[in-house]
């Protein structure tokens, strides 16, 4: 049964907006760890035009529970990476135009430099995930760089238009998570999922984690952040 990792990217989104301190992320970590969610996942962008470094260094040193890192595989990045020591990597495409994550990593073209970073990170204890598409291709790939969790994009299935392309999108996700947990990966999954389309993919056994940011702040906007975190968490349990 899967369980709820929250993003809370657009808090800081919502502070830069005016440049000034409030509202914090730090202080949500509290909030949503009490809500019942297993762990809090942070993007540091190469552009910063959310989470900051500070933001990093304070939540690994308040969280009490799992920190999960989204990161892309820039040096800087990286270095950042190899200091706060997340529990958990995950490394994300990113392009500096893109309003959020566009689509999965292409693994192959970037072998070398993952793999690369990969054993950096897990020479620290981090355990690493990649975010990708879901291709049975890259996900033999990120077995070979070293990966220890994928992350599937959930991304076309979100976005899907009608019932029957939402229906073919959710069996390519679940043929890939089933793939990946036979070859020993494990499994996570994210990217536009929301509390009308959550269900189906918390439902797939291999799933461990969902991380979800986007929908989750937005429903706090009207019923607060504990009574959005606690309205997902039953509609994934149950």
């Amino acid at each position: 049964m899967a369980d709820l990792c929250v993003n809370i990217d657009h808090i800081a989104t919502i502070r830069q907006a005016r440049g000034g301190i409030e509202p914090d992320p730090a202080k949500a970590v509290k909030l949503v760890e009490k809500a019942g969610a297993i762990g809090i996942t942070v993007h540091l962008r190469e552009d910063r035009r959310h989470i900051q470094d500070k933001d990093v260094f304070v939540i690994k040193r308040i969280i009490k529970k799992k920190l999960n890192l989204e990161m892309s595989i820039n040096q800087d990045i990286v270095n950042i990476a190899l200091q706060v020591i997340p529990d958990e990597a995950t490394i994300v495409p990113e392009k500096r135009k893109e309003l959020t994550t566009e689509g999965g990593l292409d693994v192959r073209n970037n072998f070398n430099k993952l793999k690369n970073v990969i054993k950096k990170l897990k020479q620290k204890g981090i355990i690493v995930s990649l975010f990708i598409n879901p291709d049975i291709k890259q996900i033999k790939l990120a077995k070979e760089a070293g990966a220890d969790y994928i992350e599937i994009h959930t991304g076309k299935y979100a976005d899907a238009g009608t019932k029957i392309i939402r229906k073919y999108e959710l069996q390519k996700i679940k043929r890939a998570a089933n793939f990946a947990h036979l070859i020993g990966l494990k499994v996570n999954a994210g990217h536009g999922l929301n509390y009308e389309n959550v269900k189906s993919i918390a439902k797939i056994p291999v799933i461990e984690d969902l991380n979800i940011g986007h929908s989750i702040i937005s429903r706090a906007l009207m019923i607060g952040l504990d009574g959005a975190v606690k309205e997902m968490i039953r509609l994934i349990k149950y």
